[in-house]
Protein backbone atom coordinates (compact mmCIF):
# COMPACT_ATOMS: atom_id res chain seq x y z
CA UNK A 1 0.00 0.00 0.00
CA UNK A 2 0.92 3.42 -0.05
CA UNK A 3 0.36 5.12 3.06
CA UNK A 4 -0.11 8.93 4.24
CA UNK A 5 0.68 10.50 7.63
CA UNK A 6 -0.27 13.91 8.41
CA UNK A 7 1.80 15.05 11.60
CA UNK A 8 5.50 13.51 12.11
CA UNK A 9 5.44 13.93 15.77
CA UNK A 10 5.62 11.56 18.86
CA UNK A 11 2.82 9.83 17.44
CA UNK A 12 2.99 10.17 13.13
CA UNK A 13 6.52 9.61 13.00
CA UNK A 14 6.72 6.14 14.71
CA UNK A 15 3.25 4.83 12.93
CA UNK A 16 5.19 6.17 9.87
CA UNK A 17 8.20 3.95 10.24
CA UNK A 18 5.88 1.22 11.35
CA UNK A 19 4.11 1.03 7.92
CA UNK A 20 7.35 1.55 6.34
CA UNK A 21 9.42 -1.27 7.95
CA UNK A 22 6.35 -3.29 6.83
CA UNK A 23 7.25 -3.08 3.23
CA UNK A 24 4.63 -0.17 2.35
CA UNK A 25 5.37 3.07 0.60
CA UNK A 26 5.03 6.07 3.22
CA UNK A 27 4.35 9.71 2.70
CA UNK A 28 4.74 11.58 5.79
CA UNK A 29 3.34 15.40 5.97
CA UNK A 30 4.56 18.31 8.23
CA UNK A 31 4.22 21.76 8.09
CA UNK A 32 7.77 22.02 9.57
CA UNK A 33 10.28 22.65 7.07
CA UNK A 34 13.31 21.32 8.98
CA UNK A 35 11.67 18.81 10.06
CA UNK A 36 11.03 17.55 6.64
CA UNK A 37 14.74 18.18 5.67
CA UNK A 38 15.74 16.39 8.93
CA UNK A 39 13.85 13.02 8.15
CA UNK A 40 14.70 12.73 4.23
CA UNK A 41 18.59 12.88 5.27
CA UNK A 42 17.84 10.35 7.51
CA UNK A 43 17.90 12.20 11.00
CA UNK A 44 15.23 11.83 13.62
CA UNK A 45 13.81 14.23 16.04
CA UNK A 46 12.15 11.42 18.11
CA UNK A 47 13.79 9.36 20.52
CA UNK A 48 11.88 6.51 20.17
CA UNK A 49 12.99 6.62 16.40
CA UNK A 50 16.94 6.54 16.08
CA UNK A 51 18.48 7.52 13.57
CA UNK A 52 19.42 4.06 12.30
CA UNK A 53 15.62 3.09 12.13
CA UNK A 54 15.57 5.84 9.18
CA UNK A 55 18.53 4.28 7.44
CA UNK A 56 16.73 1.37 5.79
CA UNK A 57 14.05 3.27 4.98
CA UNK A 58 15.48 4.93 2.31
CA UNK A 59 12.88 5.32 -0.55
CA UNK A 60 10.30 3.71 1.24
CA UNK A 61 9.55 7.08 3.62
CA UNK A 62 9.55 10.84 2.14
CA UNK A 63 8.58 13.51 4.16
CA UNK A 64 7.24 16.46 2.61
CA UNK A 65 5.79 19.61 3.24
CA UNK A 66 3.05 19.67 0.24
CA UNK A 67 -0.29 17.90 0.76
CA UNK A 68 -0.66 17.27 -2.59
CA UNK A 69 1.58 14.71 -2.60
CA UNK A 70 -0.90 12.87 -0.35
CA UNK A 71 -3.44 12.45 -3.69
CA UNK A 72 -2.08 9.07 -4.63
CA UNK A 73 -1.91 7.71 -1.08
CA UNK A 74 -4.33 4.76 -0.65
CA UNK A 75 -5.05 5.61 3.10
CA UNK A 76 -4.27 8.75 5.14
CA UNK A 77 -3.92 8.84 8.49
CA UNK A 78 -4.21 12.06 10.28
CA UNK A 79 -1.73 12.59 13.56
CA UNK A 80 -1.83 16.36 14.46
CA UNK A 81 -1.51 17.74 17.95
CA UNK A 82 -4.78 18.98 19.93
CA UNK A 83 -3.79 20.93 22.49
CA UNK A 84 -5.91 23.12 24.98
CA UNK A 85 -6.15 27.07 24.48
CA UNK A 86 -5.02 29.27 27.13
CA UNK A 87 -9.25 28.81 28.67
CA UNK A 88 -7.82 25.33 29.02
CA UNK A 89 -10.53 24.51 25.99
CA UNK A 90 -9.73 22.07 22.74
CA UNK A 91 -8.06 23.61 20.37
CA UNK A 92 -8.12 22.02 17.19
CA UNK A 93 -6.40 24.58 15.08
CA UNK A 94 -3.92 22.05 14.00
CA UNK A 95 -6.81 19.28 12.75
CA UNK A 96 -8.80 21.73 11.01
CA UNK A 97 -5.60 22.67 9.39
CA UNK A 98 -5.13 19.05 8.05
CA UNK A 99 -8.81 18.66 7.32
CA UNK A 100 -9.43 21.03 4.82
CA UNK A 101 -5.92 20.02 3.56
CA UNK A 102 -6.86 16.43 2.69
CA UNK A 103 -10.18 17.30 1.59
CA UNK A 104 -8.67 19.41 -1.03
CA UNK A 105 -6.96 16.34 -2.31
CA UNK A 106 -9.02 13.29 -1.25
CA UNK A 107 -9.64 10.89 -4.51
CA UNK A 108 -12.73 8.22 -4.82
CA UNK A 109 -11.92 5.12 -2.68
CA UNK A 110 -9.64 6.61 0.41
CA UNK A 111 -9.55 6.20 3.98
CA UNK A 112 -8.90 8.55 5.79
CA UNK A 113 -8.19 8.12 9.82
CA UNK A 114 -8.47 10.56 12.58
CA UNK A 115 -5.72 9.20 15.28
CA UNK A 116 -5.60 12.63 17.18
CA UNK A 117 -7.39 12.72 20.69
CA UNK A 118 -10.51 14.76 20.99
CA UNK A 119 -14.13 14.74 22.55
CA UNK A 120 -16.82 12.16 21.48
CA UNK A 121 -18.04 13.44 18.17
CA UNK A 122 -15.01 15.28 16.51
CA UNK A 123 -14.23 12.79 14.11
CA UNK A 124 -18.13 13.18 12.36
CA UNK A 125 -18.79 16.74 13.57
CA UNK A 126 -15.60 18.69 12.95
CA UNK A 127 -13.28 16.15 10.39
CA UNK A 128 -16.40 14.77 8.18
CA UNK A 129 -17.61 18.39 6.68
CA UNK A 130 -14.27 18.82 6.19
CA UNK A 131 -13.70 16.30 4.20
CA UNK A 132 -17.13 15.78 1.84
CA UNK A 133 -17.99 18.19 -1.10
CA UNK A 134 -21.36 18.16 -3.02
CA UNK A 135 -21.66 14.56 -4.81
CA UNK A 136 -18.24 13.37 -2.58
CA UNK A 137 -19.30 11.47 0.27
CA UNK A 138 -18.29 9.30 3.08
CA UNK A 139 -19.12 5.88 3.13
CA UNK A 140 -19.16 6.27 -0.46
CA UNK A 141 -16.94 7.80 -2.00
CA UNK A 142 -14.43 7.50 0.61
CA UNK A 143 -13.82 6.02 3.97
CA UNK A 144 -13.37 7.42 7.06
CA UNK A 145 -12.68 5.78 11.11
CA UNK A 146 -11.37 6.88 14.31
CA UNK A 147 -8.73 5.09 15.85
CA UNK A 148 -7.13 6.44 19.00
CA UNK A 149 -3.23 6.64 19.12
CA UNK A 150 -1.90 4.41 22.14
CA UNK A 151 1.60 5.48 22.06
CA UNK A 152 4.09 5.67 25.22
CA UNK A 153 7.00 7.69 24.49
CA UNK A 154 10.05 5.40 25.94
CA UNK A 155 8.25 2.28 26.93
CA UNK A 156 9.69 -0.42 25.28
CA UNK A 157 7.42 -3.40 26.62
CA UNK A 158 4.40 -2.75 25.15
CA UNK A 159 4.92 -1.78 21.24
CA UNK A 160 2.94 -0.18 18.29
CA UNK A 161 2.60 -3.55 16.71
CA UNK A 162 1.80 -5.94 20.09
CA UNK A 163 -0.51 -2.97 21.75
CA UNK A 164 -4.34 -3.85 21.05
CA UNK A 165 -5.73 -0.95 18.68
CA UNK A 166 -8.90 0.34 18.79
CA UNK A 167 -10.90 1.79 15.81
CA UNK A 168 -14.56 2.92 15.09
CA UNK A 169 -15.83 3.59 11.39
CA UNK A 170 -18.58 5.81 10.10
CA UNK A 171 -20.10 2.47 8.36
CA UNK A 172 -19.39 -1.15 8.34
CA UNK A 173 -17.36 -0.66 5.37
CA UNK A 174 -15.23 2.18 6.54
CA UNK A 175 -14.55 0.13 9.77
CA UNK A 176 -13.37 -3.04 7.58
CA UNK A 177 -11.22 -0.75 5.76
CA UNK A 178 -9.18 0.52 8.76
CA UNK A 179 -9.06 -2.66 10.63
CA UNK A 180 -7.02 -4.09 7.32
CA UNK A 181 -4.96 -0.98 6.99
CA UNK A 182 -4.22 -1.64 11.06
CA UNK A 183 -3.58 -5.30 10.23
CA UNK A 184 -0.58 -4.58 8.35
CA UNK A 185 1.06 -3.43 11.36
CA UNK A 186 -1.10 -4.63 14.50
CA UNK A 187 -1.34 -8.01 16.38
CA UNK A 188 -4.21 -7.40 17.68
CA UNK A 189 -7.86 -4.79 16.52
CA UNK A 190 -10.31 -4.26 18.50
CA UNK A 191 -13.53 -2.79 16.21
CA UNK A 192 -15.84 -0.70 18.34
CA UNK A 193 -19.67 0.14 16.93
CA UNK A 194 -19.31 3.35 16.35
CA UNK A 195 -16.69 6.67 15.60
CA UNK A 196 -18.09 8.27 19.20
CA UNK A 197 -17.18 4.88 20.92
CA UNK A 198 -13.73 4.48 20.19
CA UNK A 199 -13.34 8.40 20.95
CA UNK A 200 -14.60 8.34 24.11
CA UNK A 201 -12.62 4.92 24.53
CA UNK A 202 -9.53 6.99 24.79
CA UNK A 203 -10.42 9.54 26.48
CA UNK A 204 -11.63 6.83 29.78
CA UNK A 205 -7.91 5.73 29.35
CA UNK A 206 -6.31 8.94 30.09
CA UNK A 207 -9.33 10.25 32.33
CA UNK A 208 -8.86 7.02 34.64
CA UNK A 209 -5.19 7.77 34.86
CA UNK A 210 -5.93 11.68 36.03
CA UNK A 211 -8.67 10.76 38.72
CA UNK A 212 -6.62 8.32 39.89
CA UNK A 213 -3.38 10.42 40.02
CA UNK A 214 -5.04 13.08 41.52
CA UNK A 215 -6.36 11.40 44.17
CA UNK A 216 -3.08 10.37 45.04
CA UNK A 217 -1.69 14.10 44.61
CA UNK A 218 -3.94 14.86 47.19
CA UNK A 219 -3.54 12.34 49.61
CA UNK A 220 0.43 12.92 49.70
CA UNK A 221 -0.76 16.59 50.86
CA UNK A 222 -3.05 15.19 53.01
CA UNK A 223 0.47 13.13 54.35
CA UNK A 224 2.12 16.26 54.35
CA UNK A 225 0.24 17.30 56.93
CA UNK A 226 -0.51 14.35 59.14
CA UNK A 227 3.47 13.99 59.16
CA UNK A 228 2.84 10.41 57.83
CA UNK A 229 5.04 8.98 54.78
CA UNK A 230 2.82 8.76 51.57
CA UNK A 231 5.29 5.96 49.64
CA UNK A 232 5.42 3.76 53.17
CA UNK A 233 1.00 4.12 52.87
CA UNK A 234 1.18 3.49 48.97
CA UNK A 235 3.26 0.80 49.62
CA UNK A 236 1.51 -0.92 51.98
CA UNK A 237 -2.25 -0.42 50.20
CA UNK A 238 -0.08 -2.71 46.88
CA UNK A 239 0.41 -5.47 49.03
CA UNK A 240 -2.99 -6.29 48.33
CA UNK A 241 -3.18 -9.24 45.70
CA UNK A 242 -6.81 -7.55 44.50
CA UNK A 243 -9.13 -4.74 44.66
CA UNK A 244 -6.24 -1.71 44.73
CA UNK A 245 -4.35 -0.53 41.73
CA UNK A 246 -0.94 1.09 42.46
CA UNK A 247 -0.87 4.70 41.72
CA UNK A 248 2.23 6.68 43.00
CA UNK A 249 1.98 10.87 43.44
CA UNK A 250 4.50 13.32 42.28
CA UNK A 251 5.22 16.79 40.91
CA UNK A 252 2.04 16.99 38.76
CA UNK A 253 1.40 15.25 35.07
CA UNK A 254 2.47 16.06 32.06
CA UNK A 255 2.74 15.13 27.97
CA UNK A 256 0.26 15.05 25.56
CA UNK A 257 -2.56 13.07 27.21
CA UNK A 258 -3.08 13.27 30.81
CA UNK A 259 -3.22 17.11 31.23
CA UNK A 260 -5.34 17.77 28.78
CA UNK A 261 -7.70 14.92 27.66
CA UNK A 262 -9.81 15.07 30.90
CA UNK A 263 -10.72 18.84 29.71
CA UNK A 264 -11.67 17.24 26.25
CA UNK A 265 -14.42 15.37 27.93
CA UNK A 266 -15.58 17.85 30.59
CA UNK A 267 -16.50 20.26 27.26
CA UNK A 268 -18.06 17.63 25.47
CA UNK A 269 -19.89 17.03 28.73
CA UNK A 270 -20.88 20.89 29.23
CA UNK A 271 -22.25 21.05 25.92
CA UNK A 272 -25.10 18.41 27.06
CA UNK A 273 -25.85 19.91 30.14
CA UNK A 274 -24.23 17.78 32.28
CA UNK A 275 -21.43 18.97 34.66
CA UNK A 276 -18.56 16.27 35.64
CA UNK A 277 -17.34 17.05 38.74
CA UNK A 278 -15.06 14.03 39.09
CA UNK A 279 -13.45 15.06 36.03
CA UNK A 280 -12.99 18.71 36.49
CA UNK A 281 -12.01 18.05 39.58
CA UNK A 282 -9.35 15.82 38.99
CA UNK A 283 -8.04 17.92 36.66
CA UNK A 284 -7.92 21.16 39.12
CA UNK A 285 -5.82 19.26 41.88
CA UNK A 286 -3.37 18.25 39.13
CA UNK A 287 -2.80 21.38 37.43
CA UNK A 288 -2.32 22.95 41.36
CA UNK A 289 0.29 20.04 41.98
CA UNK A 290 3.02 22.48 40.66
CA UNK A 291 2.38 24.45 43.03
CA UNK A 292 2.00 22.82 45.81
CA UNK A 293 5.76 21.64 44.86
CA UNK A 294 6.97 24.82 45.01
CA UNK A 295 5.57 25.62 48.21
CA UNK A 296 7.51 22.69 49.48
CA UNK A 297 10.87 23.32 48.04
CA UNK A 298 10.40 27.00 49.67
CA UNK A 299 9.26 25.52 52.71
CA UNK A 300 11.91 22.78 52.96
CA UNK A 301 14.66 25.82 52.36
CA UNK A 302 13.21 27.50 55.32
CA UNK A 303 13.43 24.94 57.63
CA UNK A 304 17.33 25.07 56.48
CA UNK A 305 17.25 28.71 57.66
CA UNK A 306 17.09 30.40 53.78
CA UNK A 307 14.74 32.08 52.48
CA UNK A 308 13.67 31.17 48.85
CA UNK A 309 14.69 34.47 47.24
CA UNK A 310 18.22 34.38 45.89
CA UNK A 311 18.46 30.41 47.27
CA UNK A 312 20.27 28.87 44.18
CA UNK A 313 17.58 25.42 43.53
CA UNK A 314 18.57 23.09 40.83
CA UNK A 315 15.89 21.20 39.30
CA UNK A 316 16.47 17.57 38.25
CA UNK A 317 14.49 16.29 35.40
CA UNK A 318 12.35 18.22 32.80
CA UNK A 319 11.07 16.28 30.55
CA UNK A 320 7.48 15.34 31.78
CA UNK A 321 8.80 11.56 32.06
CA UNK A 322 11.35 9.34 33.03
CA UNK A 323 13.95 8.50 29.53
CA UNK A 324 12.72 10.93 27.31
CA UNK A 325 13.07 14.76 26.38
CA UNK A 326 9.31 15.36 25.88
CA UNK A 327 8.65 18.68 27.84
CA UNK A 328 4.92 18.92 26.79
CA UNK A 329 3.25 20.54 29.83
CA UNK A 330 5.82 19.41 32.25
CA UNK A 331 5.49 20.13 35.74
CA UNK A 332 9.02 20.72 35.82
CA UNK A 333 8.51 24.08 33.73
CA UNK A 334 5.65 24.90 36.02
CA UNK A 335 7.87 24.78 39.18
CA UNK A 336 10.74 26.56 38.03
CA UNK A 337 8.50 29.29 36.75
CA UNK A 338 7.07 29.48 40.24
CA UNK A 339 10.27 29.65 41.87
CA UNK A 340 11.31 32.88 39.73
CA UNK A 341 8.42 34.61 40.59
CA UNK A 342 9.78 34.21 44.35
CA UNK A 343 12.95 35.37 43.12
CA UNK A 344 14.69 31.96 43.34
CA UNK A 345 17.87 31.45 40.68
CA UNK A 346 16.64 28.04 39.22
CA UNK A 347 18.91 26.00 37.15
CA UNK A 348 18.32 22.81 35.97
CA UNK A 349 19.52 19.63 34.79
CA UNK A 350 18.49 16.79 32.01
CA UNK A 351 20.21 14.22 30.29
CA UNK A 352 17.70 14.64 27.77
CA UNK A 353 17.03 18.57 27.47
CA UNK A 354 19.73 20.47 26.51
CA UNK A 355 18.12 23.43 26.95
CA UNK A 356 15.06 25.20 27.29
CA UNK A 357 14.64 27.74 25.26
CA UNK A 358 11.48 29.17 27.29
CA UNK A 359 13.16 29.73 30.55
CA UNK A 360 16.76 30.66 28.38
CA UNK A 361 18.33 27.90 30.15
CA UNK A 362 20.63 25.45 29.12
CA UNK A 363 21.50 21.84 30.66
CA UNK A 364 23.59 22.81 33.60
CA UNK A 365 26.83 20.61 34.69
CA UNK A 366 25.45 18.31 37.40
CA UNK A 367 28.65 17.72 39.55
CA UNK A 368 29.09 21.67 40.06
CA UNK A 369 25.76 22.30 39.50
CA UNK A 370 24.94 19.51 42.71
CA UNK A 371 27.58 21.47 45.06
CA UNK A 372 26.53 25.22 44.12
CA UNK A 373 22.73 24.40 45.30
CA UNK A 374 21.08 25.56 48.05
CA UNK A 375 18.35 23.05 47.36
CA UNK A 376 18.14 20.30 44.87
CA UNK A 377 14.10 18.93 43.19
CA UNK A 378 14.05 15.64 41.94
CA UNK A 379 10.77 16.15 39.54
CA UNK A 380 12.05 13.74 36.75
CA UNK A 381 13.29 10.50 37.97
CA UNK A 382 15.72 9.71 34.79
CA UNK A 383 17.54 6.30 34.62
CA UNK A 384 20.89 7.97 34.42
CA UNK A 385 20.22 9.64 38.01
CA UNK A 386 23.01 8.12 40.99
CA UNK A 387 20.19 9.09 43.56
CA UNK A 388 22.45 8.22 46.36
CA UNK A 389 25.61 10.06 45.01
CA UNK A 390 23.16 13.42 44.21
CA UNK A 391 21.95 13.09 48.04
CA UNK A 392 25.77 12.50 49.09
CA UNK A 393 26.90 15.44 47.26
CA UNK A 394 23.81 18.24 47.93
CA UNK A 395 23.27 20.28 50.62
CA UNK A 396 19.41 19.76 50.45
CA UNK A 397 17.48 17.38 48.24
CA UNK A 398 13.38 17.26 47.78
CA UNK A 399 12.49 14.29 46.11
CA UNK A 400 8.94 14.44 44.47
CA UNK A 401 9.03 11.22 42.59
CA UNK A 402 10.06 8.71 46.02
CA UNK A 403 13.03 7.40 44.02
CA UNK A 404 15.44 7.97 47.51
CA UNK A 405 13.31 5.38 49.46
CA UNK A 406 15.99 3.41 51.37
CA UNK A 407 18.23 6.33 51.89
CA UNK A 408 18.22 7.79 55.22
CA UNK A 409 19.87 11.18 55.25
CA UNK A 410 19.26 14.59 57.34
CA UNK A 411 19.37 16.84 54.30
CA UNK A 412 16.74 14.93 52.37
CA UNK A 413 12.78 15.71 52.12
CA UNK A 414 10.40 13.60 50.52
CA UNK A 415 7.08 14.59 49.12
Amino acid sequence: MKIGVVGLGYVGLPLAVAFAEAEHEVVGLDADPSRVDSLNAGRSHIEDVPDSALEPLVGRLLATSRHEDLGSCEAIVICVPTPLTSSREPDLTYLDAAGKAVGEILQPGQLVVLESTSYPGTTREQLLPALERPGFSAGTDFHLAFSPERIDPGRTDYTLRTTPKLLGGLTEACTERARELYSLICDEIVVLSTLEAAELSKLLENVFRSVNIAFVNELAQLCDRLGIDVWEVIDAAATKPFGFMRFDPGPGMGGHCLPVDPFYLAFKAREHDFYPEFIELAGRVNQAQPAFCAERIERALNEAGKPVSGSRILILGVSYKAGVGDTRESPALKIARLLRERSGEVSYHDPHVPELSELDLVSADLEQALGEADAVAIVTAHPEFDYEQIVSAASLVVDFRGVTRGIDAPNLVRL
